[in-house]
């Protein structure tokens, strides 16, 4: 493996919009996340791939302002993100986690103006014209124009999706974070979906942290991988880079190799790395 991907070393880091720096974390006194230095610049799309269990959420929480860290900082435009208030820092950074809980009687156009929230002052309680604005926008953007007065809780899971995506986008905001964004759409709603965020990625240059499963997804969108591993980056890079057969060994255990397709660089996984294999068999000592 190429010793110098285990760094974030690819860009200025005075020039971070989302900085890690040295940063520990989890859920537990035990750490997770091991002194991770990661950086996301302005119109970059970033991905976390790793096993289940690398700590790719973990991290994502960490960058959100969900978890403390427990040592180490995480800098939003330079500024520590746990020293600010949730609604500064929601002007600035939307999440849209794996899993969402529904509220009972909304709908679709009433969630996605809950985005606006950020933007508005504490005595204000109706939305003004750019703020309606920005929630239809919204709503077109994710083609629930037609499902908009819907009540939320009888959407599919598709479309629910699409309604978080949707207030997400609402916030406005710089830096967006997506923990496997496609987990509930089919084949086509998936490269819809990362068809739009590429548009917002490149249009209004929306910088992007996903947490995506698929690695011929992460590959086909992402500028840049990090590879997680027990918490801690064992390498990170522009696809063609970090996406390696020695690294796709090291981090997922399977033997691979990479070609070169109409969509660009993919990988074809060819079977479970033979040490692996070894591992799980009780016969070999």
């Amino acid at each position: 493996m190429n010793n110098s991907l285990h760094h974030d070393s690819a860009y200025d880091l005075t020039d971070a919009l989302l900085e890690a720096q040295n940063l520990f974390g989890g859920y537990t006194k035990q750490a997770i996340i091991k002194d991770v230095s990661l950086s996301l610049h302005k119109g970059e799309w970033l991905s976390l791939v790793g096993a289940n269990g690398s700590g790719k959420s973990t991290l994502l929480r960490l960058f959100s302002r969900i978890l403390t860290p427990q040592t180490g900082t995480v800098l939003l435009d330079g500024k520590a993100i746990h020293q600010q208030s949730a609604k500064l820092v929601a002007r600035q950074l939307a999440i849209l986690p794996q899993q969402q809980t529904i509220p009972s009687g909304l709908t679709v156009r009433q969630l996605v103006s809950l985005g606006r929230t950020p933007h508005q002052p504490w005595w204000q309680w109706d939305l003004g014209f750019e703020d309606y604005e920005r929630v239809e926008v919204a709503i077109a953007q994710t083609q629930l124009t037609e499902l908009s007065d819907r009540p939320v809780d009888r959407l599919s899971g598709g479309e629910r999706q699409r309604a978080f995506l949707a207030l997400t986008l609402a916030q406005d905001p710089q830096v967006l974070l997506l923990d496997e964004p496609t987990t509930f759409l089919d084949l086509h709603h998936q490269l819809e979906l990362l068809e739009l965020l590429k548009s917002l990625n490149q249009q209004r240059q929306l910088s992007i942290i996903t947490v995506l499963h698929d690695l011929n997804l992460a590959v086909r969108y992402s500028d840049r991988l990090a590879m997680l591993k027990y918490g801690s980056i064992e390498a990170i890079g522009t696809p063609a880079e970090a996406i390696t057969p020695e690294n796709l060994r090291q981090v997922f255990d399977v033997e691979a190799v990479t070609m070169i397709t109409p969509v660009g660089l993919q990988i074809c996984l060819l079977s479970p790395s033979q040490t692996l294999v070894r591992s799980r068999d009780p016969t070999v000592s």
